[in-house]
């Protein structure tokens, strides 16, 4: 079986699924603060995002404004697709920018994707944390070191010996 990073392809394609789900459970939230609502095909939406914004910020070595960029740009993209296919094609109206300024047949508008591309400054981050936690396989635990006085102190964190 071939090894991505040190992991099988198998267990590369368990994190890639468990942070699509965590992504697209994000974005309906996101979703749902932002507009009062969501639709069931968001969280596909989401997903993808998610698992884009996340590469995107760990491969790239380009600078954070060129990375927030890209970002914009591949959501805008996931949207765009996916707008055409729920909301052009199979006809769900799940959302409709065409009032908005500069939008491309009513599916995606200048202002979200500028809005993605600061958005991906946080999903970043939860998405190397997210990562970490599911690849990592020992738990880890507060180091407590004592100190003058018999204090004990955090020291920092210490990885379990199994």
């Amino acid at each position: 079986m071939k090894k991505l990073s040190g992991k099988s392809a198998v267990q590369e394609a368990k994190c890639s699924f468990c942070l699509f789900c965590i992504g697209g459970f994000l974005y309906n939230i996101i979703e749902v603060l932002w507009r009062g609502y969501s639709h069931w095909t968001m969280f596909f939406v989401g997903g993808a995002c998610f698992n884009l914004i996340g590469r995107i910020h760990t491969l790239c070595r380009k600078g954070l404004f060129q990375r927030c960029t890209l970002c914009a740009l591949a959501v805008t993209a996931v949207e765009f697709v996916s707008g055409c296919l729920f909301n052009l094609k199979m006809k769900l109206n799940v959302w409709d920018y065409s009032g908005m300024f500069f939008n491309i047949k009513g599916q995606v508008c200048l202002l979200y994707s500028v809005l993605w591309g600061f958005l991906s400054l946080i999903a970043a981050p939860v998405y190397t944390r997210c990562r970490t936690r599911l690849t990592d396989p020992r738990p880890k635990t507060p180091q407590l070191r004592v100190i003058a006085g018999g204090k004990a102190e955090e020291a920092g964190w210490m990885e379990m010996a199994e």
